[in-house]
């Protein structure tokens, strides 16, 4: 009986060790992104219950798709029904849409981020549904900082949503419409995580300063980063005089992202990156 508890007490041991590796909700199987499309990070699939496999798929130049740099790049695509769900949240529940990757939790100070987008020629602004092209989460916390492609006054574009406070406190457009309608674009963050108004969340378009906020960048300990397609607020569009056609769902939408980077220094993240034509 005695060696039976102790095998019992180790086995518990185990078992809330690895509730506590896991307890940032990074569980999941990584998904196995080339150099070619990423580095300084490993990634899993957001909500990965229902994520379909045409959701994010690592796609060749060769077979005719855009590529930054290199021979490959990442496509996501989200389709009306497209809702995911894990043990803690369901979009089909929440009027959301998404396929995303998640990135590993990072730690307090400097750091930097660098990825290059692409939307097709054939890309559908969705406004008034809420699209986020890209955005910093806080483990067991609110989104701090999205990258949108609406605003209700001026649907499409690239606008940086602040939204420390647990709201958009602001939104600053960065890239018009037309500047990302068929182009690459090349994003460049570099953030001083910090709860105290010491951080700082800079963003580079096209190598130039675009964006520039001084004050505190979280408000809980760790921030992870996500990509991808990621649409809320569904019924605001399906509802809207902007849905010609009364369709029941909102309308597909496909986007390219390639030399996702993140490290602690500009050199890190920037590399040998070819420049723009």
């Amino acid at each position: 009986m005695f060696a039976y508890t102790v095998a019992m007490k180790k086995l518990l041991g185990i078992l809330v060790l690895s509730l506590l590796f896991c307890g940032d909700g990074f569980a999941g199987k990584f998904v196995n992104l080339p150099k070619d499309v990423a580095s300084g990070n490993k990634y899993k699939k957001s909500l990965d219950r229902k994520y379909k496999k045409y959701g994010m798929q690592v796609v060749s130049k060769k077979d005719g798709h855009p590529v930054r740099a290199g021979e490959k790049s990442i496509r996501f695509e989200v389709r009306p029904g497209d809702c995911g769900y894990n043990e803690d949240w369901n979009d089909c529940d929440n009027d959301r849409e998404r396929h995303e990757l998640t990135g590993k939790r990072m730690s307090g100070g400097e750091w930097w981020y660098a990825w290059s987008i692409f939307l097709p020629k054939d890309f559908i602004n969705v406004s008034p549904t809420k699209l986020a092209l890209g955005q910093f989460h806080q483990e067991k916390g609110h989104v701090v900082w999205m990258f949108q492609n609406q605003n209700f006054s001026i649907p499409g574009g690239y606008w940086v949503d602040n939204q420390v406070p647990g709201y958009t406190k602001t939104l600053d457009k960065v890239l018009t419409n037309d500047e990302m309608i068929g182009k690459w674009n090349d994003i460049l963050v570099n953030v001083k995580w910090s709860k105290k108004e010491d951080g700082f969340f800079k963003v580079w378009v096209n190598n130039k300063l675009s964006y520039e906020y001084m004050g505190a960048t979280k408000t809980k300990a760790k921030v992870y980063f996500k990509f991808g397609i990621y649409r809320s607020f569904l019924s605001k569009w399906i509802y809207s005089s902007r849905n010609k056609k009364k369709e029941k769902g909102v309308p597909a939408q496909v986007v390219y992202f390639d030399e996702v980077r993140v490290g602690k220094t500009k050199e890190k993240v920037v590399g040998n990156l070819p420049p723009l034509k």
